[in-house]
């Protein structure tokens, strides 16, 4: 008699960028639990690769996210689902979508999850009172996964920067266009960055393209920092983050990368998010908050940024 076939899992996590970093523990114990069978992610294009190299999962697929008037493509994702032959649902994005996919299974499979009628549902307000990992650790109790810790991203491997002394501070200051008021003004950030030099460290600039003016404004009137605009992957930036002295930024996905990594993260927040909810999840997090967030004097995010450098 030949070994049984495994058995085949489906996780469900399709966005945002920070929320899908929360989710790589959760889904490692998914893994955990699940040894030998066979998990699928469903997720979006910019999750795919990073959820490939997690190592995590078997299989990924990509939601395209039908539109509610799609017929055709509704019928299309209602058949790829069911032919998936899955025993068992983990949902880790719980929104109106996810619900609605779960009642697109013709038998249904186990889900666990926040969906109405779940076999293991997560109804508890609880569930969105804090981040969303800690949501995600209380969801997997109810399925018997009680292992849940956040993933430290080890297996993020990214490029050396041998021209970086040390100790060294990465510098967030950029965040989503549309979202100018999650931006500490630059005008602080260069104020604290002359501050850091003159204490010995050395300022470690991370950004995109389309931080590029601020970023150049911060090296323009501070000599000695290091500009890394557009130079950076993901992975390099988890590895600047391990080796970091600490790090300071906006609200925003680069600060998700960092804090995991076990370096001392301190996240400048707006009125916009709350860091309750919305802080990046790490063993040496602290936030700091003002609307509005160019209130926020230089002198008193260096205060907090020393405190932090002496917790051991």
């Amino acid at each position: 008699m030949g070994a049984a076939e495994p058995a085949r899992i489906l996780i469900i996590k399709l966005g945002a960028f920070g929320d899908f970093i929360q989710a790589l523990g959760p889904m490692a114990a998914i893994r955990r639990h699940h040894p030998e069978d066979h998990i699928t992610l469903l997720t979006t294009t910019p999750f795919e690769d990073l959820a490939r190299q997690s190592g995590y999962v078997d299989d990924v697929w990509i939601d395209t996210r039908p539109k509610w008037h799609n017929i055709k493509d509704w019928l299309t994702l209602r058949r790829r689902l069911n032919d998936g032959r899955f025993v068992r649902i983990y949902d880790l994005q719980n929104n109106d979508r996810t619900g609605f996919y779960f009642k697109l299974f013709s038998s249904r499979p186990e889900w666990v999850g926040a969906a109405k009628g779940a076999s293991h549902q997560n109804a508890s307000k609880e569930r969105t009172a804090g981040k969303a990992f800690d949501g995600h650790v209380q969801t997997l109790a109810l399925a018997g996964i009680k292992d849940v810790a956040i993933d430290r991203l080890t297996w993020m491997a990214g490029r050396d920067f041998p021209d970086i002394q040390k100790p060294y501070v990465l510098i967030v200051p950029g965040s989503a266009a549309n979202h100018p008021e999650k931006r500490w003004p630059k005008e602080r950030y260069i104020a604290f960055c002359k501050r850091l030099i003159a204490d010995g460290y050395h300022p470690v600039l991370i950004g995109g393209t389309a931080e590029e003016n601020i970023l150049k404004a911060i090296e323009d009137n501070v000599p000695g920092v290091r500009n890394l605009c557009g130079q950076t992957t993901l992975q390099d930036i988890a590895a600047l983050g391990r080796s970091a002295a600490g790090c300071v930024g906006n609200d925003t996905g680069p600060m998700h990368i960092i804090a995991p990594t076990g370096c001392k993260t301190l996240v400048l927040f707006s009125g916009k998010t709350k860091p309750s909810r919305h802080a990046p999840v790490g063993d040496h997090v602290a936030t700091l908050q003002n609307a509005p967030l160019d209130a926020l004097e230089d002198k008193d995010v260096y205060t907090a940024f020393i405190s932090q450098q002496n917790v051991p």
